[in-house]
């Protein structure tokens, strides 16, 4: 019930999943640095503190405590936050209170490029830019994406790519899925 729903139930039953990923872990680095340097002071000038002012030393617990619960909400938005590509469209869907779903149609890519920073290269992410005519999509710039190259190369095959082996590897895996269910295909 509270519990945000799984990206795949938001995909039409003609749609073929291509990528589902969640953002790179790194995203998280800043929010990690900055949780820990603030708790860090918190701490330190509550031991400083002499004993009379107890009543400052238990607001700055209260502090490290808000800053923790603060820093785990991060990681929870973060790990509910997921990014499905199929053979139709894009489709990420975040929020820990209130669920927001981005879509943008495939068809509607006219360029895409990717940016690898240095940091990037180290950690293994990067940041992908799909631009799309004249207009400014939901999904425009995605940061902190795992295996970019991999995510670029798959996406260019889709926008770019043979539009007749595409459909025809996807009723090949179709009638595969239908097989290993038990149930004839129809149509």
């Amino acid at each position: 019930m509270f519990a945000p729903r799984d990206p795949d139930e938001y995909l039409l039953d003609t749609e073929r999943r291509v990528i589902r990923i969640r953002r790179h872990w790194s995203c998280l680095i800043w929010d990690t640095f900055e949780a820990v340097a603030l708790i860090a002071v918190c701490v330190m000038v509550s031991y400083i503190l002499p004993a009379a002012m107890w009543m400052l030393q238990n607001v700055l617990w209260y502090v490290a405590l808000f800053l923790v619960l603060r820093f785990a909400y991060k990681v929870v938005e973060w790990w509910v936050e997921r990014l499905v590509v199929t053979d139709k469209r894009f489709v990420m869907t975040k929020g820990v209170w209130t669920t927001q779903v981005l879509m943008m149609p495939i068809t509607k890519v006219t360029d895409l490029t990717y940016e690898r920073p240095f940091l990037g290269r180290i950690l293994g992410y990067g940041t992908m830019v799909v631009e799309s005519a004249g207009q400014i999509q939901a999904l425009n710039k995605i940061e902190y994406l795992p295996k970019p190259e991999a995510f670029y190369d798959t996406i260019s095959q889709l926008v770019f790519g043979d539009k007749q082996k595409q459909a025809e590897k996807f009723s090949m895996i179709k009638a595969q899925r239908a097989a290993r269910r038990g149930r004839k295909m129809v149509g």
